[in-house]
């Protein structure tokens, strides 16, 4: 098998944090390279990879040789140019989440990952960690019945004005923040898609600090309600719940950040008030998102994100922004 030899386009602390870590700890992954003019950013990277080579520019880790896939962890606004950039470079690349602000522009990176040949993919990580597996065969498998409603919600507080997420201008705001894990955990479970949605968005400085959605959703020719509440103003909250005509699936403690907020865990509700509770206490996602990657690049094995469900998800943003008023 061939060690798959990464590079990272900026030193993003998340980045730091999580993604770099996970590639030095992945099987068949290597973190080679990182792009970044500031050596003091390089330094805790360097810390536990020794052996890392630092590019100064992000054009000059696309052209390195050595390089056998791009992760691409920079603002929103940037991610599809650099997106593209990866592909024309020849580059396999995984791009942090929103992948684009649009849909149509996931369509852009779609045809270049078609002409290129090369693997492109959203790195919305939680659909490689076994809970939300285990949570889409529970309702797929109709052991909830037909489904009839779907809430989810994630929040957290962030009052920093200069963050990244609190700007407009970098794409910020709590749909494109966390709505992406609210709208796609949602569609990942229930193969269902949006029929009718509407928005109220609270702004502040230019950016929806809080937003609640809702709508319909259409599944296997099932039609079920559905509410999302996003929020970068409230205490930390993270939970999914399908609940069907015979039972309920939940999701909840740190559900979209497994073993970083709490246990991962998902509950089977069913008559008689039982509960069936699975944990995964020792999966990394992000590692198991570094090692799926890895086998569609080497072994053609079909990705668990592809552009076209990311696409889903931005279109259902899109609807979303496009029926919203303000608060």
């Amino acid at each position: 098998m061939k060690t798959i030899r990464w590079g990272i386009l900026g030193a993003a602390n998340f980045a730091l944090k999580h993604m770099a870590p996970a590639i030095h700890a992945a099987e068949w992954a290597e973190f080679a390279a990182l792009a970044t003019s500031s050596p003091d950013k390089a330094a805790p990277f360097r810390a536990f990879c020794p052996s890392l080579r630092v590019h100064d520019s992000y054009e000059a880790l696309l052209a390195d040789p050595a390089i056998d896939a791009v992760y691409v962890p920079l603002p929103n606004h940037l991610h599809v140019d650099w997106t593209l950039k990866a592909l024309a470079a020849g580059k396999p690349v995984l791009t942090e989440k929103p992948i684009a602000l649009q849909a149509a522009e996931i369509d852009r990176i779609i045809a270049a990952r078609d002409a290129s040949g090369c693997l492109a993919a959203e790195a919305f990580m939680i659909l490689h960690h076994p809970q939300w597996q285990r949570a889409r065969e529970w309702v797929m498998g109709g052991e909830i019945g037909e489904v009839v409603h779907a809430d989810a919600a994630f929040s957290f507080r962030l009052t920093d004005g200069g963050n990244i997420r609190n700007r407009p201008e970098t794409g910020g705001g709590s749909l494109r923040d966390i709505g992406v894990y609210t709208f796609g955990s949602v569609r990942y479970i229930t193969g269902a898609e949006p029929v009718a949605l509407e928005a109220r968005l609270l702004r502040d400085n230019g950016i929806d600090s809080f937003a609640h959605v809702f709508g319909t959703m259409r599944g296997a020719g099932e039609t079920f309600t559905y509410a999302s509440t996003t929020s970068m103003r409230a205490y930390n909250r993270q939970v999914v719940t399908v609940q069907g005509t015979k039972g309920m699936v939940r999701l909840e403690g740190g559900c979209f950040n497994a073993g970083v907020n709490d246990l991962a865990a998902a509950e089977l509700h069913v008559q008689g008030n039982r509960v069936i509770r699975d944990r995964f206490s020792a999966v990394n996602q992000y590692r198991l998102q570094v090692e799926a990657f890895g086998r569609s690049i080497r072994d053609g094995v079909p990705y668990a994100v592809p552009l076209e469900f990311s696409r889903g998800t931005q279109a259902m943003m899109d609807m979303a922004y496009g029926a919203a008023e303000d608060i």
